[in-house]
């Protein structure tokens, strides 16, 4: 990183940046287990002749108990991707507006996560609905083994609640689905062939100033063989949108190659819930009580408000312990 030009490729430099960060995530924890282990040695040591020190010796040991079963979660994301920035989207599904207004919501609780763990997290498509929240959206997170933290919110998403868009206050469940797949540079090869990408060209929609309502720069690409359909509007040069609209297909198909891997390995999951795009993985109940439960995992807490303010590193951990049995 002190090398003259090395910033002159900000591709490259945003890789050996994210991962000299990935590696910092599991050393610079790691390094602090010995330290406390090194000081406890010595506070066991003095705490033999004063009482005082003595008694400091139990929430020393709970305070290194607590960082090494954080190091031992961290240890769990080694799979291939998983030191990757995360490329997540949101689909609003069944439940109208509230499923609209649902969506938004998520956006909002998983950018919250990003920030209180300092990930940066950059916005590549936004699709906002006429009357409250979002159709979809798209956005990358970088950061410190950004996927391998997120990959478990592949899924959907239920929400049950008093409907604030419903005049007579009746329950109302809403669906939003959630999509991770890994960021990939040029180094990862994706053998995608030209003929089986179909693009179209548009014109934007949503909010945006005159030039995207007059200009076709948004891009929609369908990688033919595997029905995978990727949309980017979010720039107004229809240049930088067609190539984010490739990074975010060339990402959705090594997902896919993925969990064709995952399905090889079908037997070790035959008793668990099932995992991917199409499943419901968790509920959010805001209504008769406030809980929020991991149907896969059986993580749950009861505040709702919490996790919806970001507070979802529980869930994350959860799912990592959980895989970790069908390994």
């Amino acid at each position: 990183m002190s090398d003259v030009g090395f910033w002159d490729n900000q591709e490259r430099a945003k890789s050996v940046v994210s991962s000299l960060k990935s590696f910092n995530s599991v050393l610079k924890p790691f390094d602090e287990v010995i330290k406390n282990v090194s000081d406890l040695d010595l506070l066991l040591e003095m705490g033999a002749e004063d009482t005082e020190l003595a008694a400091e010796i139990p929430d020393k040991l709970d305070a290194i108990e607590k960082m090494l079963a954080n190091l031992e979660t961290a240890s769990l994301l080694n799979a291939t991707y998983d030191a990757n920035a995360a490329i997540v989207t949101i689909n609003a599904r069944d439940g109208g507006t509230d499923a609209n207004d649902w969506a938004e919501m998520l956006f909002r609780m998983y950018s919250l996560w990003a920030k209180a763990n300092d990930y940066d997290y950059e916005i590549l498509d936004w699709q906002e609905n006429e009357e409250a929240g979002i159709n979809s959206a798209s956005f990358v997170v970088r950061g410190a083994m950004a996927y391998g933290y997120l990959k478990g919110e592949s899924g959907i998403h239920r929400l049950v609640r008093i409907s604030p868009f419903n005049a007579e206050g009746k329950r109302q469940t809403s669906f939003a689905a959630v999509d991770v797949t890994p960021e990939v540079d040029d180094s990862i090869q994706v053998d995608i062939r030209p003929e089986d990408v179909r693009e179209d060209t548009m014109r934007a929609s949503g909010a945006g100033g005159q030039h995207v309502n007059k200009t076709s720069s948004a891009i929609r690409l369908t990688h033919i063989p595997t029905n995978t359909v990727v949309y980017c509007q979010n720039e107004r040069s229809q240049h930088k949108n067609r190539a984010l609209a490739w990074k975010m297909l060339r990402a959705r198909l090594v997902r896919l190659e993925e969990e064709k891997r995952e399905l090889a390995m079908a037997e070790k999951y035959k008793n668990l819930a099932k995992i991917g795009f199409g499943s419901q993985i968790r509920n959010y109940f805001l209504h008769p009580d406030q809980r929020v439960k991991d149907s896969r995992t059986g993580y749950q807490t009861g505040n709702f408000n919490q996790v919806l303010n970001g507070d979802i590193q529980g869930f994350l951990d959860a799912f990592l312990r959980w895989r970790m049995k069908t390994e």
